[in-house]
C-alpha cells in the first residue's frame, strides 16, 4: 500500500495523535491541509485514491447537494466519531469497487485539495494564514479554530514528510504554543486551539481571537527588526 493509505490507517488507529479526537470533520480538514501542501510543493498525486470518492458517496446516498464527502457521511450519523469510523469502512468498500471497475470522475469535486495559483512559489505559513483569515468559508467551511488547527496540522505533516526544513516563520509559529500557555497560565499539554477555545464563547469567537492573539504574539517579537510581518488587516 502507498503512503497515503498507510497514513489513513495510522489516523484510524490513533486519531488522537493526529486529530486530537476521532472526528470526520477534523479528518477532512487535516487531509485538505496535507494534500494541498504536498500538491503545491512536489506536484505529486498523493491521495489519488480519493479520486471518485466524492461522486461515489453522492451516488450511494442519492444526493445532489453541494456537500463534501465528510458532510454527507456526517449527515447520516450526526455524531462526529461515528461518522469518522464509518468513513474508513466506506473508503475500503469504495477501493474494492474501484479495483473491480472504473469509477467515473466526471464533475469530480476536488474540494479535498486547495488550488494554488500557477507559476508561483509555494505559500509560506503566514500567507496561508492570511488566506484563511480573509476567506474562512473557502478553506474551512466556516470560521472555526478547530478547523483552522486541523488544516495547519495537515500542512505541517506534509512538509515534514517531504523533509522541508522549518523556515523562519514556522520556527516562530512553533513558539506560539508556549506563549499561549504562558498567557493563560495553562500547565497542561492542551493545544493552542483548545486553550483559545476554552476561553472563548464558541468556535467563531475563538477563530477571531486566534488572529488577535497571533498579532499580539508577533508584536512581542518585533524587537528583532520586524522579521515577522503582521498579518494583513
Amino acid at each position: 500500500m502507498n503512503n497515503f493509505y498507510q497514513l489513513l490507517q495510522r489516523i484510524k488507529n490513533d486519531p488522537v495523535l493526529y486529530l486530537s479526537k476521532p472526528s470526520i470533520t477534523c479528518l477532512h480538514l487535516f487531509l485538505m491541509g496535507y494534500l494541498s501542501t504536498r500538491s503545491e510543493i512536489v506536484s505529486d498525486r498523493e491521495g489519488k485514491e480519493l479520486d471518485g470518492f466524492q461522486n461515489w458517496i453522492q451516488a450511494r446516498e442519492k444526493t445532489n447537494l453541494s456537500l463534501s464527502w465528510a458532510n454527507i457521511i456526517l449527515r447520516r450519523h450526526l455524531v462526529e466519531n461515528c461518522a469518522f469510523f464509518e468513513f474508513f469502512e466506506l473508503f475500503e468498500q469504495f477501493l474494492k469497487e474501484k479495483d473491480s471497475r472504473e469509477i467515473p470522475n466526471e464533475n469530480e469535486d476536488n474540494s479535498h485539495l486547495i488550488s494554488q495559483p500557477s507559476n508561483r512559489r509555494p505559500r509560506t505559513l503566514y500567507e496561508f494564514l492570511e488566506w484563511i483569515k480573509h476567506r474562512p468559508g473557502m478553506y474551512l467551511g466556516y470560521s472555526s479554530i478547530t478547523r483552522l488547527e486541523m488544516i495547519l496540522r495537515g500542512y505541517d505533516l506534509a512538509r515534514r514528510e517531504l523533509g522541508i526544513p522549518l523556515d523562519e516563520q514556522e520556527r516562530e509559529f512553533a513558539s506560539f504554543q508556549s506563549w499561549i500557555q504562558n498567557k493563560y497560565e495553562i500547565k497542561s499539554g492542551q493545544s493552542w486551539g483548545k486553550i483559545i477555545l476554552f476561553f472563548s464563547i464558541d468556535e467563531h469567537e475563538a477563530f477571531t481571537k486566534f488572529f488577535e492573539l497571533f498579532e499580539e504574539y508577533l508584536n512581542c517579537h518585533k524587537s528583532d527588526g520586524d522579521k515577522f510581518p503582521a498579518l494583513i488587516q
